[in-house]
């Protein structure tokens, strides 16, 4: 697990970084997603390689829980789920996820925001669903040897130590960004994990990467220079 991370930031520090122009849709996120990691597939919630859109089960020691058909699938995942988004806006009490996404161009821009947008393996994105983040007693053993827990009583998801840093600043990112309210709690669960899971040379990569195709960076995670981007 830990050589995944290892060759992630190698791809993040040495892939030729390409300007484009932001998503602006959900669609169009998927597919620069997918391009962003082409070069070194390895999914956000276990560590997993995939190829296309399979994932490597035996790389990552991963066994299914339930649903073995979308355990060998990627999907991708907002890491702030689009349902936390779309409830704190008007739109979705008028017509939920389809009807924010028709419109209301804030929500359209913070679901395409690929800052918030990783590769998951499937069944793990649907077991998480909606639920919110939080600290979990329970050893994790759902999914084989993937750190990721799952609490469907308590409505909470516990990722994995290494991206644990991560969702913290991405929450505190998409917060800023498009006002989104955070309770008491979780602010003060993230500022934990922003703390004991400082900023790792892999997660630096990923926001200049990301950066060149959004044309801004997490400031949470630290300054990009956009001027890398070619």
């Amino acid at each position: 697990m830990l050589r995944c991370f290892i060759l992630l930031c190698l791809l993040f520090t040495t892939t030729a970084f390409a300007a484009s122009t932001p998503p602006r849709t959900f669609a169009e996120a998927k597919k620069a997603g997918w391009k962003l990691y082409a070069a070194n597939p390895v999914e956000f919630y276990c560590g997993c390689r995939f190829k296309g859109n399979k994932v490597d089960l035996k790389s990552c020691g991963y066994v299914p829980r339930k649903n073995a058909q979308r355990a060998s699938r990627i999907e991708w995942e907002h890491i702030v789920p689009a349902w936390v988004i779309g409830h704190q806006r008007q739109c979705w009490q008028r017509g939920g996820r389809k009807y924010c996404a028709k419109v209301d161009a804030t929500y359209r821009l913070a679901e395409a925001d690929l800052h918030n947008l990783v590769p998951a393996v499937g069944e793990v994105n649907g077991d998480r669903s909606n639920f919110s983040y939080g600290w979990l007693p329970q050893k994790p053993n759902q999914y084989g040897a993937c750190a990721t827990v799952v609490d469907f009583k308590a409505r909470k998801a516990m990722p994995r130590q290494q991206v644990r840093g991560m969702v913290a600043r991405t929450y505190f990112y998409m917060a800023d960004r498009y006002g989104l309210r955070l309770s008491k709690q979780d602010r003060q669960l993230y500022t934990a994990w922003n703390r004991q899971y400082p900023v790792e040379p892999w997660e630096r990569a990923r926001n200049q990467l990301v950066a060149c195709v959004m044309g801004r960076g997490n400031p949470y995670v630290g300054q990009v220079d956009l001027k890398a981007c070619r």
